[in-house]
């Protein structure tokens, strides 16, 4: 390690690998090299994953960086469920299981999964750990997990049926859950949800008549829509919006005056917009996606003609090139991405809807058209989900569509899916918590604040929350990794009590059976 370090001294470089950067980064600390630490942090940053990120974390107690310590800590947070089955999580001593498992933001899709978590780690060696039961279990916020789940898993459990205390914590849930009436406010911790690990975001649209500046934010964890309007920025309808390196962009649109060509860009850490380079063409009713880093722009209207130019934007030069041009002009059509290619399907071409669809190899700069969906679609949403291409909704030329379809890239083939709850057609879409979720849009009479989800397990549309603005024509994106993620969620103290988990709900009956 000295002779790493003085190595550097002279040229300025040193070689990290997986076998030295440890040691090199506590030496580099004894000796106060800031760079080579720097250095080294970084370097095992990016080397974090759910088999090393509890060591690495551990390790920064011996060589103390609080950037990287930081990182580690957030990793093993928003990958709890994957760190959860590997080694290193056996070797967390109970302070730091306790700590992990009493935050907000432990990212799991299910409570219960924090309780076989801190089975696992008791069993592991139960002589020594089955004392830290009580205090453990206290963390679990027990009256978000299903009455038939606590039957059947928790108070079978020989470690809590043992223990006065547990008992008594499973019986005060019970409670929570037989006794809260739905919607009231709590703050019983027993009942607090946790905070998301990502948030879907409603931006802009056509709302009474005219282009609105609304944002609001979906906090799935609590089932709820809080408004974050900025009101310094500019109203706009038919635009595109992406999510890139911690920022949001809104690309294109309309304002009922202008056809844009401009972009801005979101900053969610100050809740500030800015200018970026403009696309070379006016595009409003524009399909946008995000493939390896770089923003695509297709399509759409510039006020005059219907577009099948496109164009693609690279955050690190700030620079908008041309692309090869679709094979057909689409406005109103919808885009994602899906094994490194750009899909967009249907749209108007200024004649007809379209039923066709295409894809865009970046590394060969060509267009290919795929098997046509089912039915004809303008004002679309489609997106990547579960392995496939969903095309959702839209307007074929007479009516309002709720009709859905999935397109199969391995075959080349579409097929249908439920109906959605609603018929609808300019309308925001997302994937969010495993859940395709649609807001908003226009119903065939009116602008609706209306959101549903799909399920691809199950096949199944259900309601979510409404938002608070009515509007179609807005556009939406999924954002994660944010430093002041609580910001844009709900407050936990003043939450009603919202749902049990899935593992199937239990009655009242079966509640106060238990009891």
């Amino acid at each position: 390690m000295m002779e790493l370090i003085i190595e550097f001294a002279y040229t300025g470089s040193v070689a990290v690998t997986e076998d030295n950067a440890q040691d090199l980064m506590l030496a580099a600390d004894l000796l106060n090299v800031m760079d080579v630490v720097q250095t080294c942090s970084d370097f095992i940053y990016e080397q974090l994953c759910p088999q090393n990120c509890i060591g690495i974390w551990q390790f920064t107690n011996t060589c103390l960086s609080s950037e990287l310590r930081h990182k580690a800590y957030r990793y093993i947070t928003d990958h709890f469920e994957e760190v959860l089955p590997h080694e290193e999580f056996l070797q967390l001593t109970a302070q730091e299981l306790t700590e992990l498992l009493d935050r907000d933001d432990l990212n799991v899709r299910r409570e219960s999964t924090v309780f076989e978590a801190i089975i696992r780690w008791i069993t592991h060696i139960p002589e020594e750990r089955e004392g830290h039961i009580t205090v453990l279990l206290s963390k679990v916020r027990l009256a978000l997990i299903s009455v038939e789940y606590i039957r059947i898993n928790v108070m079978s459990n020989e470690l809590v049926r043992n223990n006065t205390e547990c008992l008594q914590k499973v019986h005060d849930a019970i409670q929570t859950l037989c006794h809260v009436l739905p919607n009231s406010s709590f703050t019983f911790h027993l009942a607090r949800p946790r905070l998301p690990n990502a948030l879907l975001l409603a931006i802009g649209g056509w709302s009474g008549g005219d282009p609105t500046n609304g944002i609001e934010v979906y906090d799935f964890r609590a089932d709820r829509w809080i408004n974050v309007t900025n009101n310094l920025e500019r109203p706009r309808a038919y635009h595109g919006a992406a999510f890139l390196n911690g920022y949001v962009y809104c690309v294109g649109g309309f304002d009922r005056v202008e056809h844009f060509n401009s972009v801005r860009r979101f900053d969610l850490s100050t809740q500030t917009w800015h200018e970026v380079a403009p696309m070379y063409c006016r595009r409003c009713y524009v399909s946008v996606t995000v493939l390896n880093g770089c923003i695509y722009a297709m399509g759409g209207y510039d006020g005059h003609a219907r577009l099948s130019t496109a164009e693609r934007y690279r955050p690190e030069t700030n620079q908008w090139s041309l692309i090869a041009p679709m094979h057909e002009q689409r406005s109103d059509a919808s885009s994602t991405t899906l094994h490194d290619k750009v899909y967009i399907c249907g749209g108007f071409n200024g004649n007809e809807c379209l039923q066709t669809a295409e894809h865009y190899d970046p590394k060969t700069n060509q267009w290919t058209m795929i098997t046509p969906m089912n039915s004809r679609r303008s004002g679309i949403g489609v997106i990547a989900y579960a392995d496939h291409v969903y095309a959702v909704g839209g307007f074929d030329g007479n009516t309002r569509l709720n009709s859905a379809e999935a397109y199969n890239p391995r075959t080349n083939t579409w097929h249908g899916i439920s109906p959605m709850l609603t018929p609808r057609s300019n309308f925001g879409l997302e994937v969010i918590d495993d859940r395709l979720f649609v807001v908003g849009g226009f119903n065939g009479f009116t602008t609706t604040y209306n959101v549903e989800y799909y399920d691809a397990t199950t096949n199944e549309w259900s309601a979510a929350w409404e938002m608070e603005i009515f509007r179609s024509a807005l556009s939406c994106c999924v954002v994660f990794g944010l430093p002041n993620m609580a910001e844009y969620t709900a407050s936990r103290d003043i939450l009603p009590f919202v749902h049990f988990e899935d593992e199937g709900e239990g009655s009242v009956d079966s509640i106060q059976h238990l009891d």
